[in-house]
């Protein structure tokens, strides 16, 4: 089967969805050079023939009016159209003046989603850059998602590995809402509920699995390492574990026992506000069902004080009940071998944040090369360590997605020089010197090696160029290919095309973009999920075992064990504070219809879901006098925003819910970015004290 196939006038293109981090399988029909249908691949292991809304208007997306169309110049409080080569000329000449000035590390760049998704190839595409350039400083949202889950889940297992539901006796969904979040996991839970599987959710929202669960947790905001903590009490007082798998392979149990002892489920009922009953009952029902897995939500759990430690409590939970390299447990799936393509060798300095969270930059010798960005808004307004003087965003949009909103417009608006790569205009945009149009994922060719990371499915697929690009927009391998000409970097971009780069990325893996383009468009299953691994090669940790007590933390200064830390900001750790915040607003729930800022000009997706809306219990409401539909000012201590109130028995009392990526309603303009995740670095998103009052 080729890459494109023709049905009368049209053609078949297969190529994977760029509107989430999953990359869904999509069929695009094109007709005459113009995309007129898209579907999801019915052959592909993610998705299965199914596309969420999203991915149904992934025509709608790249056809809008809205898109950038050429590169755009500040003229006075506008813009004006340049061409590429001056736009180029421009960024050129402002990097050489700032290496030569003030050295490369005063330009930093920051990369958004769509580029972490165009996977290993593009990501160290632009690492590559910058690492020729010589900037150490190039940020990702990383800093505040998922990163902390894969260096807790390696420092306790020597690797990353993610929950197979589909095979598993129980599951528990732990601050994840595939319905909005990962629609084809849905699939994949459903299964192993049809075939008799216990579901336990946690939650403090009723999400649709709640309604299907044995068992619904709904602790306090910033809690759940306490109830993690509080379920390994009752399953190492009870004798639950594995003993066999904990005597063999796990070091610092006996520790762990006795920490635990702390834990017990009356205390954790105090810290969280779930019932001691359902705390013995969740870890009862998750103890006795082998196997059994956790689906941890992509950050929901990570954005608190306690985020690190609540992560190695959950791969502790997996591993002291033999949950780890089972089918239906924690597994790991093979990655595709590609040629490294970063050349951290030529970075004489490390990046901001390096110091003071030294493990977010590496750990065990795994370099992972970046710096905290939420310590950037401070650098630049205070020019310490050192001046950053230039900005360049690629597919990022801070001034919404960030933390403390206003301090990230006060600090682009202080550099010299911003530029913003994005395929249309962002807020963040507004505020650039210049603007370069990117081409959307469907006009541009991209590696898909990441579905084993993500979704434990050892898969790997190529995304295809489906149209040549729109207007003057340009692909980002393009625009980083010509900017390194610019500057004289050609003997490290060798490359003439895509293709060349791409097979040259492919070729330890033996697979090449012909084949992928031509035999096998649809993807191709690589190597295999790797169970019972540790058998034969045990843990790649230090002690070559589950190391449950962490020497490697310790030597830090960070708990060997994990622990709960109540956010800085709550009922308990500042009475006072809560006296005159008495709500605890959690942020950065999805959406269905959108991702983070983007989508919501897309008219058919912000149809279903017009405007922000705050979401609180009834009885929250009547205390505080406001009614469903009610436009109320929710305040906290770094500002004030107004936004329409929904009412719902599906949240906890006492919590307010608001998602973020709203122009109109930008909820980070209440949240804080000062570090709270005293590992990693992560600010506290989840667990905030705010008020609410009629607008």
């Amino acid at each position: 089967m080729g890459s494109t196939k023709k049905v009368k006038h049209l053609k078949i293109v297969k190529t994977a969805c760029g509107l989430c981090y999953l990359g869904c399988g999509m069929n695009v029909y094109v007709d005459n050079g113009k995309m007129v249908k898209v579907e999801g691949i019915l052959e592909h292991p993610l998705n299965r023939g199914v596309l969420c809304p999203k991915g149904l208007a992934a025509i709608d997306y790249a056809y809008s009016s809205d898109r950038l169309k050429y590169p755009l110049r500040r003229r006075g409080e506008g813009f004006v159209e340049t061409t590429w080569s001056e736009a180029l000329d421009n960024v050129s000449s402002k990097l050489r003046e700032y290496a030569k000035n003030y050295g490369a590390k005063s330009v930093v760049g920051i990369i958004g989603m769509p580029i972490l998704l165009g996977g290993y190839s593009t990501v160290s595409l632009v690492r590559r850059f910058y690492d020729v350039y010589g900037s150490p400083n190039v940020f990702s949202p990383e800093s505040i998602c998922y990163r902390n889950q894969i260096i807790a889940y390696i420092l306790t297992l020597g690797k990353f590995c993610v929950a197979e539901p589909e095979k598993a006796k129980c599951v528990i969904l732990w601050g994840s809402n595939p319905h909005h979040s990962r629609p084809p996991w849905v699939k994949r839970i459903q299964e192993a509920l049809n075939k008799g599987a216990s579901l336990i959710v946690i939650d403090p929202r009723r999400i649709p699995f709640a309604r299907m669960a044995a068992l619904h947790l709904q602790p306090r905001p910033g809690t759940d390492a306490a109830l993690a903590l509080g379920m390994i009490n009752v399953i190492t007082s009870e004798g639950l574990y594995d003993k066999e798998f904990v005597e063999r392979w796990t070091f610092g149990f006996e520790k762990l026992v006795d920490h635990v002892k702390a834990y017990t489920p009356e205390r954790v009922e105090e810290i969280t506000w779930v019932p001691a009953f359902k705390v013995r009952e969740a870890a009862r029902t998750f103890a006795a069902a082998k196997p059994a897995c956790i689906i941890q939500g992509v950050n929901a759990l990570d954005q608190t004080a306690a985020g690190f430690y609540t992560a190695r409590a959950i791969a502790i939970l997996q591993a002291i009940t033999g949950n780890v390299d089972v089918p239906g447990g924690f597994v790991r799936a093979s990655r595709v071998h590609l040629s490294p393509i970063r050349l951290p060798e030529k970075i004489k300095e490390r990046p901001l944040g390096a110091d003071k969270y030294p493990l977010f930059y590496e750990c065990w010798g795994r370099l992972f090369g970046e710096g905290q960005a939420m310590l950037l808004a401070d650098a630049i307004l205070s020019g310490e360590p050192y001046p950053v003087k230039m900005v360049m965003v690629t597919a990022s949009n801070p001034l919404l997605t960030w933390p403390n909103a206003k301090k990230v417009k006060e600090a682009l608006e202080a550099v010299d020089f911003l530029v913003v790569v994005d395929v249309f205009m962002t807020e963040t945009a507004k505020l650039a010197d210049l603007v370069l149009p990117a081409s959307s994922f469907l006009e541009r060719m991209e590696l898909c090696d990441y579905y084993g990371t993500v979704n434990g499915i050892p898969y790997v697929m190529l995304r295809k160029e489906v149209i040549k690009p729109l207007w003057g927009s340009w692909p980002d391998w393009r625009i980083w290919f010509e900017l390194a000409a610019k500057m004289g970097f050609q003997e490290y971009f060798p490359w003439r095309s895509i293709e060349e780069y791409l097979d040259y990325v492919l070729k330890p893996s033996g697979l090449t973009v012909k084949y992928l383009l031509e035999e096998k468009p649809e993807g191709v299953p690589y190597g295999r999920i790797n169970y019972y691994e540790y058998k034969e090669v045990g843990f790649k940790t230090p002690s070559g075992k589950v190391e449950i007590y962490s020497k490697t933390l310790e030597e830090y200064g960070y708990n060997p064990l994990p622990v709960h830390l109540e956010p800085r900001e709550s009922p308990l750790s500042n009475p006072k504070l809560a006296e005159e915040y008495p709500l605890i607003l959690t942020t950065g729930s999805r959406i269905i219809w959108f991702l983070h800022s983007q989508l919501r000009n897309v008219k058919r997706l912000r149809d279903k879901y017009p405007e922000s809306l705050a979401e609180i219990n009834p009885s929250t409401a009547n205390r505080y006098g406001v009614s469903d539909g009610q436009l109320v000012t929710i305040e906290t201590l770094r500002g004030r925003i107004r936004v329409k109130v929904k009412t719902t028995e599906d949240i906890a009392p006492g919590i307010i819910n608001v998602s973020h990526g709203w122009v109109e309603a930008n909820v980070n303009i209440l949240t804080s970015e000062e570090p709270e995740n005293q590992v990693v670095g992560f600010p506290g998103l989840k667990a905030e004290l705010c008020r609410i009052t009629k607008a």
